[in-house]
């Protein structure tokens, strides 16, 4: 049988002083080289906040700050844990110098302090990493992710049934009036400077429509009143209840809820900035909608220097605003932009070139090009020969689809793009005809010249050799970030709502990154 000690009070130092914090972390250790990077940054905006007056502030914003960035590397990310490791963390203790603010203090100060200049601190370490030669902003590497909102699953608002519940309250109110109109005209009563028949006639109402109707109707009811009818008082009483207590709220309400839409379908009850979107990942697997928002980030030799939080659910939208905020933050743009297919439209080449940066970008037609059975397909309209004397093009049949019109459209964005009609002279006898059109008329086709220009000089460079260098280098670059935050910390979802906040969370999460990307640089 295996003797144990009898000595089981294990002690850690029989001397008459306990052993200090600073001897217990190793020298290389993580909390060391996160505790000074931060003192190397230029940390004068975050500062400023703290020069408008009012007493001393108890605990330096620093030492606040290595707090939260070595928090949110470590996967501690509630402002309670936050302070509970300050008390018993060893790695904390020795970073806070040993002080424990409270929970409330953490959360004031990255929900008010940092919010305001989250975006200047973040630019600190990116122009401490330049200062360094980690970056140069000539590959510039762009993807998105979408992580999920704080806010209730089930909080949604959509657009339909703001537009549904609207025509129908619409539809009440019409009635409403005119059922109020003809019961005054049988009773041959004047009111009011506006006749409730042409209010009738209106198809759509807005809050202030409904109250003047309650205008009205109140005015008719102070007549009544006076002339002492009764019954028709009582009438009246009830339907300027139903306007002012239902009518007026629900009309208010819709409107509300469309300013807080803006060009959205949805938003959420509980975080209006976000927006219900398709996750990749969720408890069932099978893509349910939920309140998120589509984070993007750009990278270069693997440190992040710049990210932008959205609420569209695509990224297609999102590369413009992105690299304008770029140029606000370095004030210029860089060499190369490279990104997946889902950045590949007209306006985003369009700008490229603009501002001439090449364009590494895929589109939705650049891995089809590539395949035989792509080129092969003899119904294929890309493939169709043009004869430029003519203008016109010709089928597999060999029949010729001619230039009618230019027609010009505009994306959910606002930007326009004119289209070349073709249609065939006729289709008839056409022994094709139902392998080629579903069209009850001749084949009709469309092009888009300027398109089908940036997209083959976009194609160019995909497939030079430089181009496939940096397509293999996109998924190492920026993939990594999203495995590392959403995988090895296991942040999938925000803790604080509204854009700024959610932006204060990804700030903190990108610098501990960048600032681990440095350890592997030694």
């Amino acid at each position: 049988m295996t003797r144990l000690s009898t000595n089981h009070t294990i002690r850690l130092n029989n001397g008459s002083y306990p052993p200090s914090v600073d001897e217990l972390i190793p020298a290389n250790h993580l909390v060391r080289v996160v505790s000074r990077t931060i003192d190397e940054m230029d940390l004068t905006p975050l500062l400023r906040t703290y020069s408008k007056g009012g007493g001393a502030s108890r605990f330096h914003p620093i030492m606040l700050f290595k707090v939260f960035v070595y928090g949110y590397m470590t996967r501690v990310y509630s402002s309670r844990m936050l302070a509970k490791a300050m008390r018993e963390n060893v790695m904390f203790m020795w970073l806070s110098g040993g002080q424990r603010p409270d929970f409330r203090t953490l959360n004031m100060f990255r929900s008010s302090r940092l919010k305001a200049v989250m975006d200047e601190v973040f630019m600190a370490t990116v122009k401490l990493l330049a200062a360094k030669g980690y970056v140069k902003l000539e590959n510039y590497f762009v993807d998105g992710t979408k992580i999920e909102s704080a806010a209730n699953k089930y909080s949604f608002v959509w657009k339909r049934g703001i537009d549904t519940n609207e025509r129908k309250l619409d539809e009440k109110l019409r009635a409403f009036i005119i059922e109020v109109d003809r019961v005054a005209q049988n009773e041959n009563v004047e009111y009011g400077d506006r006749d409730l028949e042409e209010m009738g006639e209106q198809t759509t109402f807005t809050a202030e429509d409904v109250a003047e109707l309650a205008a009205v109707l109140n005015e008719r009811l102070s007549k009544l009143e006076s002339q002492g009818a009764g019954e028709d008082v009582k009438k009246l009483k009830k339907d300027v209840k139903q306007v002012v207590s239902d009518f007026l709220p629900r009309k208010r309400k819709y409107e509300a809820q469309r300013a807080i839409l803006g060009e959205r379908n949805s938003f959420s009850k509980t975080d209006h900035d976000a927006t219900f979107m398709r996750m990749k990942e969720d408890h069932f697997k099978n893509g349910q909608l939920k309140p998120g928002y589509n984070v993007q980030i750009g990278t270069e030799n693997g440190f992040v220097l710049g990210y932008d939080i959205f609420p569209n659910p695509t990224d297609t939208r999102t590369l413009k605003p992105h690299l304008e905020n770029m140029r606000y933050r370095f004030g210029k743009l860089p060499l190369r932009v490279i990104a997946d297919a889902g950045y590949g439209s007209q306006e985003n080449y369009a700008y490229l070139e603009k501002n001439n940066i090449d364009a590494i970008v895929k589109d939705g037609t650049f891995h089809r090009a590539g395949k035989r059975s792509w080129r092969k397909n003899p119904f294929n309209t890309e493939q169709w020969p043009y004869d430029a004397a003519t203008d016109s093009y010709s089928c597999p049949e060999g029949r010729s689809l001619t230039y009618v019109r230019t027609v010009r459209r505009e994306t959910d964005g606002g930007y326009a793009q004119d289209l070349r009609i073709y249609t065939s002279e006729s289709c008839e006898g056409c022994s094709r005809r139902d392998r080629c059109t579903r069209s009850q008329g001749n084949r009709t086709i469309q092009r888009n010249e300027e398109l089908r220009r940036l997209r083959e000089k976009a194609h160019a460079r995909l497939l030079s050799e430089d181009g496939k260098i940096l397509r293999k280098r996109r998924a190492v670059e920026v993939e990594t970030v999203f495995g590392q935050v959403k995988g090895n910390q296991a942040f999938r979802r925000f803790h604080l709502r509204g854009t700024r906040k959610v932006s204060v969370e990804w700030g903190l999460l990108m610098i501990g990154y960048n600032i681990k990307r440095t350890c592997l640089q030694v």
